[in-house]
């Protein structure tokens, strides 16, 4: 895969590996398509989307929304634990990039089990998608980044920008993370309008944080794959927030503020 020159200055070359090239193809066209499906009105079918904008199927089978959302994130967590392991002695920025990776990965395992009150179900089909998405990606990136081992860094080192959007990501991500679980007491299924933080601004500010989150990633990595899937994600969780704030729409009508946008304060 050739890139431009002046893109060089930011990111390693692309490895000669034709399984990356594929991944990264793969990844943000199916992500892409995610994210315009669900502004059309297809969703991933978990959280307040299930059984929404697709015929309910009978027999399908489902999962304890806990039990599904450990199946997303154990996976892709111990693929990153697992790489100090396989890939040991690396350099300081593939170091950065596993960690931050295992971190994240942790951190939602750990919201999984202590911090989110769930009361509904997801369909299996919709968690397997969602959970190999992550182990896929994130075995990728590592390995992506193992391939550039022997190559000159770009001469615009962002990995300590990475850093610093990565911290200010995730720990945005959980703020609001933790204002969401305090909207319901235990036992309580009824969704509410959430409120506090950059909620006032935006419906889904845990989804911007993730963003900050992937970017930091992708600087500290510096790999063409890296940039590539977090584009994918920025584009689904794009179309994600817009169907939520539509969701919050026809749920609570004129309750619902109308100047809080979907996704980025004042403008989306």
């Amino acid at each position: 895969m050739v890139i431009p020159s002046i893109l060089l200055n930011f990111l390693f070359p692309p490895p000669p590996s034709l399984f990356v090239t594929t991944m990264s193809v793969i990844g943000i066209s199916s992500l892409t398509n995610a994210g315009y499906m669900e502004i059309k009105g297809k969703h991933m079918q978990y959280s307040k989307f299930l059984n929404e904008g697709v015929a309910k199927k009978e027999n399908e089978t489902k999962l304890s929304s806990r039990t599904g959302m450990l199946l997303f994130y154990t996976p892709a967590f111990l693929v990153g634990l697992s790489s100090f392991l396989m890939f040991p002695g690396q350099d300081l920025r593939f170091v950065l990039l596993a960690s931050a990776l295992t971190v994240h990965f942790l951190k939602r395992v750990l919201e999984v089990l202590f911090l989110h009150k769930y009361s509904g179900s997801m369909g299996l089909e919709s968690a397997i998608i969602i959970t190999l998405s992550y182990t896929l990606s994130t075995a990728t990136m590592i390995y992506a980044q193992y391939l550039s081992r022997d190559i000159p860094d770009p001469s615009i080192d962002l990995k300590y920008l990475g850093v610093g959007l990565f911290v200010i990501g995730i720990m945005g991500n959980f703020y609001h993370h933790c204002i969401l679980a305090n909207l319901r007491k235990e036992g309580d299924k009824e969704y509410k309008i959430p409120h506090g933080g950059l909620f006032d601004l935006v419906i889904c500010p845990h989804y911007l944080f993730e963003v900050f989150g992937y970017v930091g990633i992708s600087c500290i990595s510096q790999t063409l794959y890296a940039f590539a899937f977090t584009l994918g994600t920025i584009i689904y969780l794009t179309g994600r927030s817009y169907a939520t704030r539509e969701w919050y729409i026809s749920k609570f009508g004129d309750k619902f503020p109308k100047d809080v946008k979907a996704f980025i304060p004042y403008v989306f």
